[in-house]
């Protein structure tokens, strides 16, 4: 059982009571994957026998002072949304551009695909902290977040996502101009879907499409046209975080009845989610297969591919209906270690024999 200190209680039901004074706006709880590969879940594992309960708040947070200065406040919206999980999320675009070109992308193509990335992602994660401010006040789990705990200001977290939405408009504009035509469709996705938990269960799939459309774009932005090969590696990137993204779900399953929100672990339960994440990575894997046939791929990119089933039949094995309690650090950590290997096995067959 997560225990909950006094005057943790006390702090978090006045902030939620001044949170609910504010005139109402619909929001949801949907925390996404990209945390991913980045969230604080991480600090808070689900304990206990009750199947889906909520976990208590980040240990430490709390004694956290307000930022102050302009760094400080930067620093504490970086930690927010955990910026250094960018890195993970990057592969799967380098990936994309080296299969656009069947060799290696400029240091001035790599250097904006980055930056795109970079924005975009930063802008993804603060948007979806503000939208769900209300509902992260009342969640043990993340009621002392930087927003809801009132250690950054909804001013400032505003601020940084326009400017993160900017880096990422000029970014597409460095690149190609059909990549800066599409920016506005690639930020509907992502800012996007931090609304859709409050109307579909299908939530988890608009996730996944958000990270899916990373290999899509920097293909985009390196040939200025769109095939088959990098739609497919851009399903199996969207099945991969959705199916990522049900088990994490798990964690919020009583707190998302409670409240409304839709997820299919509080629509249908945490074994249907759990079984439908091994499902969704079933095929993943079957497409990543008939993509490195037509990608005429080596042994090099079939040994990535092995190496990254027997990661994913591992990750699935730590967690069950039953226990969730090893829904933690290193579970997620995995998820980084999958992106990397990916793409350094993938690069390296194609740089090594330029299939083409």
């Amino acid at each position: 059982m997560t225990t909950v200190f006094p005057q943790e209680e006390r702090a978090a039901l006045v902030i939620s009571r001044a949170i609910d004074s504010f005139p109402r706006r619909r929001a949801t709880s949907n925390q996404p994957m990209s945390e991913n590969l980045d969230s604080s879940f991480a600090q808070t594992p689900v304990t206990g026998p009750a199947l889906g309960s909520a976990p208590g708040p980040a240990s430490g947070r709390g004694s956290l002072p307000p930022a102050s200065g302009f760094l400080g406040r930067l620093r504490t919206t970086l930690e927010m949304i955990k910026f250094e999980h960018s890195i993970f999320a990057l592969p799967f675009a380098l990936t994309g551009a080296v299969m656009a070109l069947h060799g290696w992308p400029s240091c001035r193509q790599i250097f904006w695909i980055t930056v795109a990335m970079v924005g975009a992602r930063s802008a993804a994660m603060t948007f979806n902290r503000i939208v769900d401010l209300r509902f992260d006040a009342r969640n043990p789990r993340t009621r002392m977040r930087a927003l809801p705990a009132g250690h950054l200001s909804l001013g400032f977290a505003t601020g940084f996502t326009l400017l993160s939405v900017a880096l990422l408009v000029f970014a597409a504009y460095m690149l190609n101009p059909l990549a800066l035509e599409l920016s506005p469709v690639a930020l509907a996705i992502i800012l996007g879907y931090s609304y859709t938990k409050r109307f579909t269960w299908l939530s988890h799939l608009a996730i996944g499409i958000s990270l899916g459309i990373s290999p899509i774009a920097a293909w985009i932005a390196l040939r200025g046209d769109v095939k088959l090969p990098i739609l497919i590696l851009g399903a199996a990137v969207a099945l991969w975080v959705t199916g990522f993204d049900l088990i994490y779900a798990c964690q919020d399953t009583d707190f998302d009845r409670e409240e409304g929100l839709a997820s299919v672990p509080s629509r249908f339960g945490i074994p249907a989610a759990l079984y439908g994440s091994i499902f969704l990575h079933a095929v993943m894997l079957a497409l990543l297969v008939e993509l490195a046939r037509m990608e005429h791929l080596g042994w090099i990119g079939f040994t990535g591919l092995a190496a990254v089933a027997l990661l994913l039949a591992y990750e699935h094995a730590l967690v069950k209906p039953s226990d969730l309690s090893r829904l933690n650090a290193a579970f997620f950590t995995i998820n980084g270690y999958i992106s990397v290997l990916f793409f350094v096995t993938w690069a390296t067959d194609i740089l090594l024999y330029r299939r083409i």
